[in-house]
């Protein structure tokens, strides 16, 4: 789609990001002579009304906020394909600011929490639910400012009859969800709460407030884990920071913040070094027949219970020794290797590390903390076992890999038939349907086949080709060679030729110009 116009207006050029809905590009409005990021409704959902519809959906929602929080809407249109035109951001993600690994000071930590729930704020008055806040969803400008972008799954809040269960392919990070998404539950905006408060610990602490090593092990976490204090991580942190997100992080959406306002004005408070007076819930353990069923034990007990005294720095931390790398040990042998910290032990079932190996630590491994400080433990109980969602049969081939891995599922192997169906469309999932299956497993795949004409890809920058055939519906393969005569990182092959004609699901390759 590159160069093309859309609304005989906006002048595609190059591809800047991709989500589980759409294609962003950078354009040119060539009305008004500026440049505008435009979100495309990727091709293969274009064909599905249901997809369309909720991207008009996106749309309307997007339009009605205009808050400098929130990126702006500018225009929307349906020909040659749907698409949203939107403010051109100059900056990077939170996401990215994370992943340098250099800690956030309190501040800058605070105010980036202060831009997210303003904006949240104003949506939620207008009964917009974001649904989806994580940092990759969160813009720093070049000025600084935070605005918070992609409501993609936003919702008016007279709609939320509907739950997560059948689209969490485009919820999100597991890492963010709250734990009534996780139960595909109904999400309101104590939801966007919970996610702001998983990213604001992120930021303040180095590490999200749950991990593991696939979204169902996380999942289980946000429904039934103990939350380790901020301030056991970081103990330099004000003892305030630990009051919000404790509240911010309750696993019942009624002991949280009822209000994005409220959070705020606690934030507000710390930034002040004022003394918060909201009270924080009683920490309950889950009783749901579904976490028994999921879960072989809880975590027995809090930090605060166990006794352990967290003790402030005496010494700068980069003094303090790094936490060794213990996932994959055995509990004794991962105990032996932290004897300078005090370990809380947690288990979970876990579809990629043996059973009674740890598959999880926090903090992190090569994070520095004091000796004495604590460490906790997530031990496998195994995979367990997942069930077949529903809603895969008529779903498209990649539709049905998101909602299969979502719940720790994978596609073994897919099966090409003919039909009057779509491209691509899932017909048959063997097991069938609501079969429980041990998690981490594959299931098969009987998806429409059709012969499908190779694009033209030779001369075009690689990253742009691999994305116009995952679109098309082939699988890449790719080859490097280098052509002095050519611009490096274009394809300057590619087999089969452009206007051949093969079956969906199979493989192009195409051969990448790199220097030695």
């Amino acid at each position: 789609m590159i160069n093309s116009m859309l609304g005989s207006r906006y002048k595609l050029g190059e591809m800047i990001g991709t989500g589980g809905m759409a294609d962003v590009y950078i354009a040119e409005d060539t009305r008004l002579a500026r440049q505008v990021a435009v979100k495309v409704l990727r091709s293969d959902l274009a064909r599905d009304p249901s997809f369309v519809a909720r991207f008009r959906k996106e749309a309307f929602a997007a339009a009605a906020l205009n808050h400098p929080g929130i990126v702006a809407v500018y225009d929307s249109g349906e020909e040659p394909a749907p698409y949203i035109v939107m403010e051109l951001i100059s900056g990077h993600t939170l996401r990215e600011l994370i992943h340098k690994g250099e800690r956030v000071p309190l501040k800058r930590a605070l105010e980036i929490g202060e831009g997210i729930l303003a904006a949240l704020e104003y949506s939620h008055e207008r009964g917009i639910v974001h649904r989806d806040i994580k940092p990759a969803n969160i813009m720093i400008t070049d000025q600084g400012d935070v605005k918070v972008m992609d409501f993609g799954i936003a919702r008016a809040l007279a709609d939320l009859g509907a739950t997560l269960t059948s689209t969490w392919n485009i919820v999100g990070t597991a890492q963010y969800l709250s734990p009534e998404q996780a139960l595909g539950e109904v999400a309101d905006l104590r939801s966007d709460i919970y996610s702001t408060g998983c990213l604001l610990y992120e930021v303040l602490t180095g590490a999200p407030p749950f991990t593991g090593e696939t979204p169902v092990s996380i999942a289980y976490q946000h429904v039934s884990g103990v939350l380790i204090a901020p301030s056991t991580l970081q103990p330099d942190l004000p003892a305030g920071i630990d009051v919000v997100l404790t509240v911010a992080l309750a696993k019942k959406p009624e002991d949280r913040y009822q209000s994005a306002g409220l959070m705020l004005d606690d934030l507000y408070k710390i930034g002040a070094g004022q003394v918060l007076t909201t009270k924080t819930p009683r920490v309950k353990f889950s009783r749901r027949k579904v976490l028994i069923a999921a879960l072989s034990s809880f975590i027995a007990i809090s930090i605060i219970a166990a006794g352990l005294i967290f003790t402030k720095p005496t010494a700068d931390s980069s003094t303090f020794p790094e936490i060794p790398n213990v996932v994959g040990l055995s509990q004794a042998d991962a105990q032996a290797m932290l004897s300078d910290y005090v370990v809380t032990i947690a288990r979970a079932h876990d579809a990629r590390i043996p059973k009674d190996r740890v598959a999880s630590q926090i903090p992190l491994a090569t994070i520095r903390a004091q000796k004495g400080s604590g460490v906790v433990l997530t031990i496998s109980d195994g995979p367990g076992d997942a069930i077949v969602p529903s809603g895969l049969i008529g779903m498209s081939l990649i539709d049905a890999r998101a909602a299969l891995s979502a719940v720790g599922l994978l596609v073994a192997q897919t099966e090409a038939v003919s039909s009057d169906e779509a491209l691509g469309t899932v017909l048959k999932v063997t097991p069938e349907v609501g079969s429980t299956i041990t998690a981490g497993s594959g299931v098969i795949l009987q998806i429409a086949s059709g012969q499908v004409e190779v694009p033209a890809l030779i001369g075009i920058d690689a990253i742009q080709a691999k994305t116009i055939l995952v679109q098309v519906g082939f699988l890449v393969k790719e080859v490097e060679a280098y052509d002095a005569n050519q611009p490096v990182g274009i394809v300057i092959r590619q087999a089969p030729d452009a206007g051949t004609t093969q079956t969906i699901g199979k493989s192009v390759t195409i051969t990448i110009n790199k220097a030695p």
